[in-house]
């Protein structure tokens, strides 16, 4: 009998592996392939995780607008990629402002929520928690001369995982210092190190290859990434903890949900657009 493939078969590690490969092998030849299939891979990224930040936030009993929510997440991430492109004037950007504030007219007409403005608020903190990172990371990509470089894309991304795996190998043989016990048990400072080690010997290697930044700005984004995506994974875990899950789903083997995947993208973002565009 031919047997099938079932990544559920293998151990947690394994099928860590096994996912990371696929999925980063998936994005970065997307964001190196073009800009839109950049744009295409990072929509269904940001869709998944909103989607799933709004299906956790109900678990806790608020009623966030999770389809309505996630449209407008998904509309001004299509709104920054086409001014970023230049392919619509920046003025375009006012379209914005109604569009958030249909979200009063719409949970105006929902008679089954008790608590309107809760389920209001938790729809907001979807799309700046979660769509304008996304969002900021477009920023990125075109910060420099205004010009599309997926080196800034896959450059971050790849420090991200290094700083992500580093931390997980040296806090599983070394760790014993607690980061933030309140928060997150299983993180510790020999993790973290062990981290931000990785890191930036993946920035070393790729200012000598991705040579769209220099040396010292490669190290300042690595910089960015160690510290706010360090925080970003705690407050992520933060979130779980206040609804008692372990992750935040299942779709991906050996890692949870998407938000678990890119919850140290989410916070980062803003900090290497602002950098990107100020220096």
């Amino acid at each position: 009998m031919r047997s099938r493939f079932n990544i559920s078969n293998y151990s947690n590690l394994a099928q860590r592996v096994i996912t990371a490969i696929i999925g980063a092998s998936a994005i970065i030849a997307g964001s190196i392939y073009s800009e839109w299939t950049y744009f295409l891979i990072f929509g269904v990224i940001l869709a998944f995780c909103q989607m799933e930040f709004y299906k956790l936030s109900g678990l806790d009993g608020m009623l966030p607008l999770k389809s309505f929510g996630t449209f407008i997440g998904l509309s001004i991430f299509v709104l920054v990629f086409l001014v970023e492109m230049q392919n619509m004037p920046d003025k375009y950007y006012f379209i914005l402002f109604p569009l958030v504030s249909l979200v009063f007219f719409v949970k105006l007409y929902r008679k089954s929520d008790k608590k309107p403005f809760t389920g209001i608020a938790y729809t907001f903190l979807g799309i700046f928690y979660v769509a304008i990172p996304f969002c900021l990371l477009t920023v990125s990509a075109f910060a420099i001369d205004d010009t599309f470089h997926a080196e800034i894309i896959v450059g971050a991304l790849l420090i991200l995982w290094a700083s992500d795996t580093g931390a997980y190998f040296a806090g599983t043989k070394f760790g014993k210092t607690k980061l933030f016990e309140r928060v997150s048990p299983k993180k510790s400072w020999e993790g973290s190190l062990g981290g931000a080690v990785a890191a930036f010997i993946t920035a070393m290697v790729l200012a000598r290859f991705f040579l769209v930044l220099e040396q010292w700005q490669w190290f300042c984004v690595t910089a960015i990434i160690v510290i706010a995506g360090t925080y970003g994974d705690l407050i992520e875990s933060l979130f779980k903890r206040s609804i008692a899950i372990k992750d935040s789903g299942n779709k991906l083997p050996g890692h949870g949900g998407f938000m678990d995947r890119f919850d140290g993208l989410l916070l980062s973002a803003p900090f290497i657009a602002a950098f990107l565009k100020i220096f």
